[in-house]
Parts: structure tokens; C-alpha cells; sequence
């Protein structure tokens, strides 16, 4: 089984750590894409600041997010269970995992990454930023680069088991899993208030973050997407199955608390 998830906009940036090296981190055939990634971005930020700003998105009183992407390569780094914060990381809490839980988090949990294209939990990166619907210029647009690399690589490390896509509509972008959709579950979340659903994005983090938990603390290996859904009802969730698709089979987990 693979989880895939999408990053965190925001990232803690460790003091301390080795400089980055491209070659420990998994899937090392996407090296030449990731060091085009670095290098366009590099250069970007160690030039002009507001042109920087401009491209990135970043806001005025963040100018320093543009000076930790100049020193991208010599930055610290950690592993990227530390680096990725936010509602959905929150929720799964990494560090807090029981050790037989977190050898499954290694070998069965990547994030999605604009920079890196698929990382592993235990991979030591830096903090960045970059989002996925942005242009570089050299690069051009960060989706079209990682769907032009990141293929081979997401079905190397998908290998013969189930992939549960729980990344967001802008990291999805960067591969669509239409080769291994018969083994593909993706997971939308619905909160039902008085027979109303609807998507709450907050609570729809938190939640894949708790379900993702859940998953990794149980041990289970889901084969399919009906086992999937079989799996998470046994751990105490409301799970209905839509029809397969072109990207995979929906599972819908319906919850009445926030």
C-alpha cells in the first residue's frame, strides 16, 4: 500500500542539520528532475527580491521565505515528517506514532512536493516554498515538469499494492494514476448535518490525517479499494464506495462531528 498526501503550505525550518543531498532521498531516478526544480529556483530567489515575491506568491512581510529558497542546497534539514506542519500533518501527528506505526509511516507514506516531486517520510529535506500551480522561469510550470518525470517513478514506488490518493486537486495534477486505477482509492470527506453533506476543508485535513493514523497504527494492507473501505469501517468509520473510475474508486467518509 502507498498513501500519497499533498504537502503543507507551511514548513518548519530546522536550525540545524546537514545540507541537502539529492542522492539519500527515495526514488533516486527523479534526481535530474528534482536538481532542475532547485536550480530554477535557486537562481529566481538570488536575484531580484520583489520579482521573487512576485512569482512565488509570497506576501511583503515574508520576504524571508525567498531567502530560504536562495539557499536551498546549503540549508539544514530534516525529516520530512518534521518539516511538513499544518491541520492535516497535525492530525496525524507523526511523532507520536507507535515504532511498529512508524516503520509503516517509512515504507507506506509519501508527500507530495513541488520541489521533490514524491518524498519519503524519513527523507531530510529543507523547508521551501514553492506551490504547485506556480511558474519558474527556466522551468516554466511546476505541474507540467512533474508530469513529465514523476510517472515511472510513482509506479516504482506503488509497486504491486494499493495506492490511496489523498493529495489535493493541484498536487493530483502532477500524475494522474490512470495505469493502476483498478488499485487506486481516493477519499473525499463529507460532514451531514441534519441529512446535508457537504466538503469542509478544514475538517476534510484533519480528518484524512486521523484516518491516515488509524491506518498506519492498525497494520492493516488493504489490497483493493472495497478492502480499504472494509478496513476503515472496522476502525470506526462511515465509508461508502462509488463507482471505479478513470482515476480510481471514491470512497466517501461521511462524518457527523466535527
Amino acid at each position: 500500500m502507498l498513501i500519497l498526501l499533498p504537502p503543507s503550505e507551511g514548513k518548519t525550518a530546522p536550525r540545524r542539520g546537514a545540507a541537502l543531498d539529492l542522492s539519500s532521498l527515495s526514488l533516486p531516478s527523479l534526481t535530474a528532475a528534482r536538481s532542475s526544480v532547485i536550480e530554477a529556483l535557486t537562481t529566481l530567489c538570488a536575484g531580484d527580491p520583489a520579482v521573487a515575491m512576485a512569482t512565488l506568491g509570497v506576501p511583503k512581510s515574508q520576504p524571508e521565505l525567498v531567502s530560504l529558497n536562495a539557499a536551498l542546497r546549503e540549508a539544514p534539514t530534516a525529516r520530512a515528517d518534521a518539516i511538513y506542519t499544518g491541520v492535516l500533518y497535525d492530525a496525524l501527528d507523526p511523532s507520536t506514532l507507535s515504532t511498529a506505526a512508524k516503520r509503516r509511516a517509512a515504507s507506506r507514506v509519501m508527500v507530495t512536493s513541488s520541489v521533490f516531486g514524491l518524498v519519503g517520510m524519513g527523507d531530510r529535506i529543507p523547508a521551501y516554498r514553492l506551490s504547485g500551480d506556480t511558474a519558474l522561469p527556466g522551468l516554466g510550470g511546476v505541474q507540467a515538469h512533474w508530469r513529465r518525470h514523476l510517472g515511472s517513478a510513482a509506479v516504482e514506488a506503488l509497486g504491486g499494492g494499493l495506492l490511496v490518493d489523498l493529495r489535493s486537486g493541484t498536487y493530483a495534477a502532477f500524475w494522474r494514476p490512470d495505469e493502476v486505477a483498478p488499485r487506486t482509492a481516493t477519499v473525499r470527506v463529507l460532514h451531514e448535518v441534519d441529512g446535508v453533506r457537504k466538503v469542509v476543508s478544514h475538517f476534510n485535513k484533519a480528518t484524512k490525517g486521523r484516518l491516515v493514523r488509524a491506518l498506519l497504527e492498525s497494520g492493516a494492507t488493504p489490497r483493493t479499494p472495497a478492502a480499504l473501505a472494509g478496513a476503515l469501517r472496522d476502525l470506526g468509520w462511515s465509508v461508502e464506495v462509488g463507482e471505479p473510475g478513470r482515476s480510481g474508486t471514491q470512497l466517501d467518509v461521511v462524518i457527523a462531528e466535527l
